[in-house]
């Protein structure tokens, strides 16, 4: 397992647009049709990471106690399918549907959406304001597996009470850690 953190994609940055395939009902989405006027998250994960797997439960909690209170949610897998099998199209369906993903689970095939955001690694967390500016970027928490620290999605909850609350974010914000995005 080697230890990836995120590139800190600069705040204020514009998200960049992408459209494409939502796995769970192979329809092509864009950020557009995905975004929120309050604040959007962008999480690029993946169905093997160890670390993803780690806060997987999390990840749907966060969204559905989020989702109602008009954040919105995608998921993003990048992974090389030729050389990590277990996060093809076709394996992250299942995985949608085993945990019940309340997001979009989309498939960046060509691994453009991943460099044009500046991902490294899975989970890797973005949220942008009702602009599309990011505001945060960074971990879920301090937890990580093998550290016995409980999965609470700490940071990122915070950031979001933040948004909601109409206070700024602070910008003292730590990187993700988790597996290098899988290149080609």
């Amino acid at each position: 397992m080697a230890l990836t953190p995120s590139n800190m994609l600069p705040l204020g940055k514009i998200a960049p647009d992408f459209k494409l395939l939502d796995v769970v009902d192979n329809k092509e989405k864009s950020l557009k049709d995905l975004s929120s006027d309050t604040a959007t998250v962008v999480m690029f994960i993946c169905n093997h990471c160890p670390f993803v797997k780690h806060v997987q439960l999390e990840l749907v909690k966060l969204a559905n106690d989020y989702l109602a209170k008009g954040i919105s949610f995608i998921a993003i897998s990048s992974n090389d399918v030729k050389n990590y099998p277990d996060d093809s199209p076709q394996k992250m369906k299942e995985v949608a549907a085993e945990f019940q993903y309340p997001f979009p689970y989309l498939y960046d095939e060509t691994q453009n959406v991943a460099k044009a955001y500046q991902a490294a690694c899975t989970p890797d967390f973005y949220v942008f304001d009702g602009g599309l500016k990011c505001i945060y970027r960074g971990q879920l928490d301090d937890s990580r597996p093998g550290n016995d620290i409980p999965v609470t999605g700490k940071d990122l909850r915070g950031a979001l009470d933040c948004v909601l609350s109409g206070k700024p974010i602070p910008p003292d914000q730590k990187p993700s850690i988790g597996c290098n995005i899988k290149w080609r």
